[in-house]
């Protein structure tokens, strides 16, 4: 890792910067679930991670489970062991391409080990930046069944076992509920991963918490979904005339809500498009005035609700 001092400054860094894993990350970061979408052609996936860096994203998010390791492979080709640029990757899941859904839990402790042994290998690294444990506690997504219902604490130990083996750099946790959350503050848990966006506010007392322990607050489905019971943020009238007022789109409009929703919110909209990468950068550079903001606060918030897994997070 590199000094905080020596990465980009707030004024360079799209939407400013907030420190996570040692480093000085820009707050709007990249979501590197779609890049599988360019699977048959990874050159082209690799030429657009390179477009992020150019841009100055310097936050990835990533799973070994996504594509079945392709998007980790792009990211060893194009980011190599570059100090400044902090790769988060997740453990807690694994492909189940013969299986009824293309995810299954992979909770129980020798499992976590192995999913960081996964991502080491096929991140190319001999450490891993940031490390999430994606608990299932929380929706949208699977749940753990059986014996994959494991005591936290039991997973902490793992975890901090492994971070103080220096194979991982920082835990953070994803999909939990809050009283994990507080349980788990001692450990010292550098981001939080939940779904929240201005049509699902389900964990502000979430994000106000992560806020109050200068914890990284990293939400999932930035702009709401389009299943059943949920909202898209973009389908909303609110955010549709606030993006035509302010000459920005109605994605750009979201995530700028995110980021002035709460200064510790770091933003990893994924993309597998150039130009929606162009446009979910340019949200870090785009403020929203008072009455803007007051008429987003005020629209009618979905919570969270029992859905499958789905495609994609980002």
């Amino acid at each position: 890792m590199t000094d905080i001092s020596s990465t980009p400054s707030s004024s360079t860094a799209p939407g400013g910067s907030y420190p996570l894993a040692g480093v000085s990350v820009a707050r709007v970061g990249y979501g590197a679930m779609q890049l599988d979408r360019h699977s048959a052609r990874p050159e082209v996936a690799a030429s657009l991670l390179r477009h992020a860096l150019d841009l100055g994203v310097n936050h990835l998010d990533t799973a070994d489970f996504y594509g079945a390791s392709f998007v980790n492979d792009v990211i060893r080709r194009v980011v190599g062991d570059r100090s400044d640029v902090v790769v988060a990757t997740k453990v807690g899941a694994e492909t189940d391409p013969q299986g009824p859904l293309p995810l299954r839990s992979a909770q129980r402790p020798e499992q976590l080990r192995a999913n960081v042994e996964d991502n080491l290998r096929t991140l190319g690294v001999d450490r891993l930046d940031l490390v999430y444990l994606r608990r299932m506690e929380a929706g949208p997504g699977l749940r753990p069944e059986g014996d994959q219902d494991v005591p936290l604490d039991d997973q902490l130990d793992v975890m901090l076992q492994l971070r103080d083996a220096g194979v991982i750099g920082a835990i953070g946790l994803s999909a939990i509920g809050i009283d994990s959350l507080r349980a788990a503050l001692p450990a010292g848990i550098a981001a939080v991963q939940n779904a929240h966006s201005v049509v699902d506010r389900s964990f502000d007392d979430m994000m106000h918490l992560t806020a109050e322990h200068d914890i990284a607050w990293v939400p999932f489905f930035p702009l709401g979904s389009a299943f059943p019971g949920h909202a898209k943020v973009t389908d909303q009238p609110a955010v549709r005339a606030a993006a035509e007022r302010l000459h920005a789109t109605p994605s750009q409009v979201g995530l700028a809500w995110l980021l002035q929703h709460s200064p510790n919110t770091l933003i990893i909209p994924g993309t597998s498009d150039a130009t929606h990468l162009d446009e979910n950068v340019g949200a870090g550079e785009l403020v929203l005035d008072s009455d803007t903001v007051a008429a987003l606060d005020a629209l009618e918030v979905v919570g969270a609700g029992e859905i499958q897994w789905v495609p994609s997070e980002e």
